[in-house]
């Protein structure tokens, strides 16, 4: 018996009963087709998270005027009866699992960038203001800027201000397409009315200027919603469950909705008829980390005081949302700040996540880790994927099936990709020896956890997962031709990493520079001879005693320790200003080190996703991290760092240098490997420095191939 029992009772939203208090939040997917059309992606996709266990699934952001109003270039459309066959055969397979599913109605507004691309009018409730003061945009390469939208060169953008003719077109495209929703089997719908949509929009005095009975005082701006709620209800009836997604606070947002707003409108929307309401917020993207103070939260239970002021203010159910943990949302709901949580990046990572709470495997859950690959990849036009789980959005695609010739496989190195690969063609059921050389595995997580503690818990999943297969684990062991040919192996995956050596740069050698892989060794207590010999003799004590107390053998131990002692001088200077660099940076400011960061190339972190790029720049700037682009390092010595930039000589004094750069892929055992006449697959960096999500989904396809 799971102990979740409030967040695992069954709960009701009208007269809609839920197996349990779990909601899956509604998120933008990209997965439609480029029609609007659902076919097998989107409808895998959802009936995996059916599967799992969730109480409902919020079908996210679906177009009521589809083409127009999307935001997104692979939006599910609803504003045609062509639709609903999809949508029915969506809705099917969801129910077949014993999930409810509801549909999140929207019109994008201001924000509808396929009209923005295609030439067509953005429908606004008034001239919206300026935008505010921001640097986000030199974050983002020369790629990705490519991949964003723009309207057409020979069309200039046309922003139209709502007359009333348009405002009762807006009100019957929500009607309809609530009726068609009906049609399709969905069983609840949910109006948008957050993230600065058009009914937000309406309902924001930072978006809403109009001096009409559409504007002005709260009873004004809440008028459309309550005109759409209306509408809807004689369409669908009034026993047909519907609620409200509302923002309790629009950040960084002068005039933008507030507190007292949301519980205003949350009154009005319950006189109206509604049957909850769920409560969101939404910010003005004025720095790096607006966006992950909202909508997406980065803060563990970031809106849950603001559900719990709803709370007290309404009779009906209140729905939580952002970054939630089973605890906290138990706990939640037992306590009366809210009635239903719905979890989003949580059941991407996930989808069987309400399963395993119920069957008190908590454990045993993948955990999200926050990198926000999943919602960077909607900024670049992209499917929504998950660097901890290969499968999201290709469920259709990516299976786990029981092999009917078992083979012998071997997998070298014991990092992220091999784990990966090792647990998933066990699973298979293939006969899988997992080789790893140190004695720890985990391989550069381990490291990783230090600078980022997230991936902590992901390094901790995948101990339990190898730990439960059938995998035959072998530590401290160097692969070798020979010692594969006395395995009788069948397939070899090579999974031993990336390389990290020292650039060609005058001073590199001396003892206060060390390379990543060093730097690696140093902060985990797997020191080689070549490093040791460049610690002082107190170093090497310090360091000693830390494995001799075992404290080098627990990330949470590591971090601990590591504010109180490294081996490293006050003033760091990082040359790399890549996902290492920064990472280590961030690290090292939040320990006191004085922090210098020199990258040749313009861009920051081009490894990290755009949202984590922007929240880890703003994050060491406010730590005092000097960064310094465009920039070619010439020489080290004793002192100082000297580089250029524009051909300028410069310096910046340095008592330690870590060289963050060089790394690169390295299949010198696979070729020895082939040469001796085995079967063999590179998997992770040392075949493509691709990092955590990489490696994960390298090794997971590794897996399912043999």
């Amino acid at each position: 018996m799971s102990h979740y029992q409030h967040l695992l009772k069954p709960g009701k939203v009208g007269g809609l009963t839920l197996r349990n208090r779990i909601m899956m939040a509604p998120m933008g997917s990209n997965y439609a087709d480029p029609d609007g059309h659902c076919s097998e992606r989107i409808q895998a996709f959802y009936e995996a998270r059916a599967k799992g266990g969730v109480g409902l699934i919020t079908m996210g952001s679906i177009a009521i005027a589809f083409p127009a109003g999307t935001a997104e270039p692979y939006q599910v459309g609803i504003s045609k009866d062509e639709f609903i066959p999809g949508l029915k055969a969506l809705t099917e397979r969801v129910h077949k699992h014993g999930a409810k599913i509801a549909v999140q109605l929207q019109h994008a507004g201001k924000t509808a960038v396929r009209d923005l691309a295609e030439g067509r009018e953005l429908w606004v409730p008034s001239l919206p203001p300026a935008p505010p003061q921001s640097d986000i945009m030199q974050a983002v390469t020369p790629t990705e800027l490519s991949t964003f939208v723009r309207p057409p060169a020979d069309k200039p953008v046309t922003i139209k201000v709502m007359e009333k003719a348009d405002i009762v077109q807006m009100v019957e495209w929500f009607a309809a397409a609530a009726k068609r929703a009906q049609q399709a089997g969905f069983d609840a719908i949910e109006l948008h009315s957050a993230h600065s949509y058009i009914l937000a929009g309406f309902l924001s005095s930072y978006y809403n200027k109009r001096d009409d009975e559409y504007g002005g005082s709260i009873e004004n701006r809440a008028r459309l919603l309550l005109e759409v709620i209306a509408a809807i209800r004689e369409r669908v009836g009034q026993d047909f469950p519907l609620w409200v997604r509302l923002d309790a606070h629009e950040l960084n947002t002068p005039g933008g909705i507030t507190l007292e707003d949301c519980i205003a409108v949350s009154k009005m929307v319950e006189q109206a008829g509604v049957n909850a309401v769920s409560i969101s917020a939404y910010a003005t993207l004025t720095t790096g980390s607006a966006f992950t103070a909202a909508p997406l939260v980065h803060k563990p239970a970031g809106f849950l005081d603001w559900a719990a002021a709803v709370k007290k203010e309404v009779s009906i159910p209140v729905i939580a949302v952002g970054r939630l943990e089973p605890d906290i949302a138990d706990a939640a709901i037992a306590s009366g700040k809210c009635d239903f949580i719905a979890m989003g990046r949580k059941l991407l990572a996930d989808p069987e996540l309400p399963n395993k709470l119920t069957a008190d495997r908590e454990a045993d859950i993948r955990p999200c880790i926050y990198c926000y690959v999943c919602v960077s990849q909607v900024f670049i036009n992209q499917r929504v994927k998950c660097a901890v789980n290969a499968a999201t959005g290709k469920e259709f695609e990516l299976k786990v099936i029981m092999t009917d010739k078992p083979k012998h496989i071997v997998v070298i190195g014991g990092g992220p990709a091999g784990i990966e690969a090792a647990v998933t063609a066990s699973e298979r059921g293939h006969k899988v020896t997992l080789l790893e050389r140190s004695k720890r595995l985990g391989g550069t997580l381990f490291f990783a956890a230090l600078a980022y503690p997230e991936n902590g818990k992901l390094l901790d999943y995948h101990l339990r997962q190898l730990a439960q297969s059938k995998v035959t684990v072998k530590l401290n062991t160097t692969a070798t031709p020979k010692l594969i040919s006395t395995l009788n192996a069948d397939e070899v995956f090579v999974a031993t990493g990336a390389s990290r050596g020292m650039p060609d740069i005058q001073g590199c050698e001396l003892s206060h520079v060390w390379s990543g892989e060093q730097l690696r060794q140093l902060l985990t207590g797997e020191v080689s001879t070549n490093t040791s010999n460049k610690l002082t003799a107190l170093q090497r004590l310090m360091l000693g005693a830390g494995n001799t107390l075992g404290l080098t053998k627990h990330v949470d131990k590591l971090q601990r320790l590591s504010h109180l002692w490294m081996p490293l001088g006050k003033r760091v200077t990082i040359v790399g200003g890549g996902l290492v660099g920064l990472e280590l940076a961030e690290f090292l400011a939040e320990r006191g080190r004085e922090v210098t960061v020199i990258e040749a190339g313009r861009n920051l972190g081009i490894e990290l996703s755009i949202v984590r790029r922007w929240r880890v720049l703003d994050h060491v700037r406010q730590l005092g991290v000097t960064l310094i682009t465009q920039a070619d390092v010439t020489a080290i010595d004793t002192y100082a760092v000297h580089y250029k930039v524009d051909e300028q000589p410069r310096s910046c004094l340095a008592d330690t240098v870590v060289m963050a750069t060089g790394i690169t892929t390295d299949n010198s055992l696979t070729n020895s490997l082939i040469a001796a006449g085995h079967t063999v697959k590179d998997i992770g960096d040392c075949n493509d420095v691709a990092y955590i999500e990489g490696a994960i989904s390298a090794g997971y396809r590794a897996g399912l191939s043999c």
